[in-house]
């Protein structure tokens, strides 16, 4: 699997060099050009349509210009909160080390190196990429709507502790 450095929404429409408008919607495209993927971003007066050699292409709104940024989590950081909440075992955050857990393995800090099923359902077991560990944290196979839940209270409590 390969890592791509695909650059924020600009500010210019790609085809007219107006000022993309906060609230507007936006067309964005990426294409190749020479070896590279580059992000082109247009507004909805200036949009030609998806170009021939297009590998992704996507619509959304340009965000109000006044919303603070986020900073991109630190997969450190965000490793020691995981090892913090294993240790303290609360029942009640097993939500917040499972997307915890499914985060450090996209950011390739933790590895899955298998699954258990267990009385109670199954286990993702865990391995840190630099030979720490082994974790086992329960398979919560959540909703939508419980991931968004537990991402606001991951949000809470790195905000809270761990800054």
């Amino acid at each position: 699997m390969s890592d791509y450095d695909i650059r924020p929404l600009g500010r210019k429409c790609s085809a007219t060099g107006t000022d993309l408008v906060p609230g507007s919607v936006c067309h964005s495209v990426l294409v190749e050009r020479e070896g590279k993927l580059v992000r082109l971003d247009y507004s909805e007066a200036g949009w030609p349509g998806p170009p021939s050699d297009a590998v992704g292409v996507w619509r959304g709104l340009v965000p109000p210009t006044g919303e603070p940024r986020r900073e991109p989590l630190d997969a450190a950081v965000l490793f020691r909160c995981f090892e913090q909440l294993l240790e303290e075992g609360d029942p009640g955050r097993e939500g917040l080390r499972y997307v915890l857990a499914l985060i450090l393995v996209k950011k390739r800090r933790l590895r899955i190196e298998g699954s258990r099923t267990g009385a109670d359902g199954e286990y993702l077991q865990l391995i840190g990429v630099q030979g720490e560990g082994a974790w086992e944290v329960r398979d919560l196979q959540p909703t939508d709507e419980e991931v968004e839940t537990w991402q606001r209270e991951l949000n809470a409590y790195l905000a809270s502790e761990w800054h």
